[in-house]
């Protein structure tokens, strides 16, 4: 046997990397135990009640389905992302839909909010929709961790991207993965990122690359390049108004005097819309809550430039002090702040004439401002004194002066902390929110074991990002070519993930679970399969409603025949258990594909078989024993979820192409 553990690149502590799948998944399983009872106890009777569509067909496949129970209607749709216009949209195979469900009172109508659905698009064999019963059978094995079928398209996934020092973007499952590797995809850049923002709907990604004066425009769905837009000299910081219609562009310059300003780039068109100059030095760049005007900071000029984004000419200058490092728009006050490294003044700039409100004197050395979600305070770190400055938005006033680790550079928000990176140590600062009325309570924790600055990467983009389970935060550390995954209340990181021998710079989350887009509408974006017909399986929590709804994606012809996998792989043990310690035998029957009919003899299938979220794996060709059966063996080092992988080279299967087993190894 053929055994690679993991372990010493990922994490050092399986029993860690254990909890940290448990917090991962932890919603799947809470939904399991509640959904013990039900799912066991199928009565046809109390069902609920369900509106198919009128026909497979024609528009009408896509008219809205509901589903009550228990006082509660849940609307499903499934709306096509056109990309002709005037052409009438279908759900075809390799494009783009909006997944909605609609979850309202049954008797008031009134939207119900703050749910958390779950979801899965799942083919099956025939047109006849999943019944209730077997619909539940389905939601089942979708959640337990046994042998079962995986659906085809899950809507509760995301992704951790990591913007490389080396000129790449490294993309991590971080639940699933494939193969024994959380690597999901790597984009190639033309030179090193500096900076980043996902587009509204999540498809696109810009990154600046200053080396090359190009913006990288990325397909998220893909992972491709769509294009590089010229954007002017050494283009460093990226910001997106609030409707997404232009990203602007810092253009920065290195001497005072010399031509800067930024370039702004329509996002439709993917073309530069307008290049304006504002001074010299480096930018930063924020907009007023309507998008009616555009701030940029001028560092070497010590001014702050206010654009009409209609116009897409220069307003003003405003005089705001000595090298301005970073600025925050306030949707509270209407007002812009500027943090100034220099004279390490904070100055509030608003009002008709956009001229200064306030100046806040701290101390030289500001490197970033941030306003907390809620915008009621202002935090501005300090990295020549090691501090946060916490001041008030309303009374334009510091109320509090927190230390931190040495060269604190970035911040970062839960809705219950903030979070301070030090580049000078491995340590991340916390600064709870819910306490700055009163005072400002700190806690640390290790974010690795060797501090940031060890690493030539930095960037301006983030380096701490909020995961999507609440009170969770990711934090890259260059030096350790890791990224660290921290659960509020815990004294270290729940875990990590490697980043494949790069350093990371900065993160980023994009999240495909079902995100409550308005009151009462849950909703996301998925790029659909093969042609064929899908049940919608739908799993709510609270109140505890199953049921599965009906679509049907037709052929796209613009899209190349895809050949079908040679054989098929059935487990032969009606559940999946193993001891940890304890040699586990699995054996399966391989079949042929077209013909159903027991494929012998076969002398390299392979399997992959790795530990749940990739910490350990092992490889192995199965021994054929006969009629078309295979054995392998393994023995489990640690309590969790198993996946288990199969190919066969000769007649070309890879490890991906067919749906893996999942085996759960306890303690006795």
């Amino acid at each position: 046997m053929r055994s690679k553990p993991l372990a010493n690149s990922i994490i050092q502590n399986s029993e860690t990397w254990s909890r940290l799948t448990v917090i991962c998944l932890r919603l799947i399983i809470l939904v399991v135990f509640c959904l013990a009872g039900e799912l066991s106890q199928v009565d046809a009777q109390d069902s609920g009640t369900s509106v198919p569509p009128r026909s497979n067909s024609g528009e009408s496949a896509r008219a809205p389905q509901t589903y009550t129970r228990e006082g509660v209607s849940v609307e499903f749709s499934i709306e096509p992302i056109s990309s002709e216009k005037g052409k009438p949209a279908q759900l075809l195979a390799g494009t783009d839909a909006t997944v909605r469900f609609k979850i309202a009172d049954a008797n008031a109508g009134k939207a119900i909010s703050n749910l958390h659905p779950i979801a899965w698009i799942d083919r099956r064999e025939g047109q006849q929709p999943a019944g209730i019963r077997e619909c539940r059978e389905k939601v089942q094995s979708f959640l337990q961790p046994d042998f079962n079928k995986r659906p085809t398209i899950d809507l509760n996934t995301y992704y951790i991207l990591a913007l490389n020092r080396e000129p790449s973007i490294t993309i991590i499952d971080p639940l699933s993965g494939f193969a024994g590797s959380k690597l999901y995809a790597l984009v190639p850049l033309n030179s090193s990122g500096e900076d980043w923002v996902l587009g509204n709907d999540k498809k696109r990604l810009y990154v600046s690359m200053p080396l090359s004066n190009q913006i990288a425009v990325i397909d998220t769905t893909t992972w491709k390049l769509i294009t590089n837009v010229d954007a002017g000299p050494k283009p460093t910081r990226v910001a997106l108004q609030h409707d997404g219609r232009y990203l602007w562009v810092g253009n920065d310059t290195a001497a005072a005097g010399e031509d800067g300003g930024v370039t702004v780039i329509d996002t439709v068109a993917l073309k530069v819309a307008a290049r304006i100059k504002t001074g010299a030095g480096h930018h930063e760049v924020a907009f007023a809550d309507d998008d009616s005007l555009a701030f940029v900071t001028n560092r070497l000029d010590g001014t702050l430039s206010v654009v009409d984004v209609r116009k897409l000419s220069k307003a003003t200058d405003v005089k705001v002090g000595s090298l301005p490092s970073s600025l925050a728009f306030s949707p509270l006050s209407k007002a812009v702040y500027v943090a100034n490294e220099g004279d390490g003044t904070i100055v509030a700039v608003g009002g008709p004439r956009q001229e200064i409100l306030a100046v806040m004197k701290a101390q030289p050395g500001l490197r970033a401002i941030r306003l907390t979600p809620d915008g009621r305070f202002g935090f501005a770190v300090n990295r020549a004194t090691n501090t946060v400055y916490v001041f008030d938005v309303p009374s334009n006033r510091i109320v509090h002066t927190v230390p931190t680790g040495p060269g604190a550079d970035q911040i970062t928000f839960t809705r219950q902390f903030a979070y301070v990176r030090s580049t000078g140590d491995e340590f991340v600062t916390m600064i709870k929110l819910g306490d700055l009325g009163k005072e400002a309570a700190v806690t640390r924790f290790p974010a690795g074991q060797r501090a940031p600055k060890e690493s030539p990467a930095d960037a301006l983009a983030d380096a701490i990002v909020p995961a999507p389970e609440d009170g969770s935060v990711l934090v890259a550390n260059p030096a350790d070519q890791m990224i660290y995954y921290y659960t509020e209340g815990m004294a270290a990181p729940m875990g990590s993930f490697q980043n494949y021998r790069r350093d990371p710079k900065a993160l980023l989350v994009l999240d495909n679970n079902l995100r409550e887009s308005e009151r009462g509408v849950y909703s996301t974006t998925v790029r659909l399969a093969v042609s064929g017909h899908y049940d919608v399986a739908f799993l709510l929590d609270s109140p505890r409603l199953v049921n599965c709804f009906d679509i049907a994606i037709a052929e796209n012809p613009a899209l190349p025949k895809q050949a079908g996998v040679a054989i098929k792989v059935e487990p032969l043990a009606a559940e999946a258990s193993a001891h940890v310690g304890e040699r586990y035998n699995l054996r399966f029957k391989v079949t042929d594909s077209t013909s159903n009919q027991p494929k012998p003899n076969l002398e390299d299938v392979g399997v992959l078989v790795f530990l749940a979220p990739g910490i350990w794996q092992q490889r192995d060709w199965a021994k054929h024993i006969g009629g078309g059966i295979y054995e392998v063996s393994f023995v489990p080092p640690d309590g969790g979820v198993y996946y288990v992988f199969f190919q066969c080279p000769s007649l070309g299967v890879r490890l991906n192409q067919i749906t893996p087993l999942t085996i759960q190894a306890t303690k006795r």
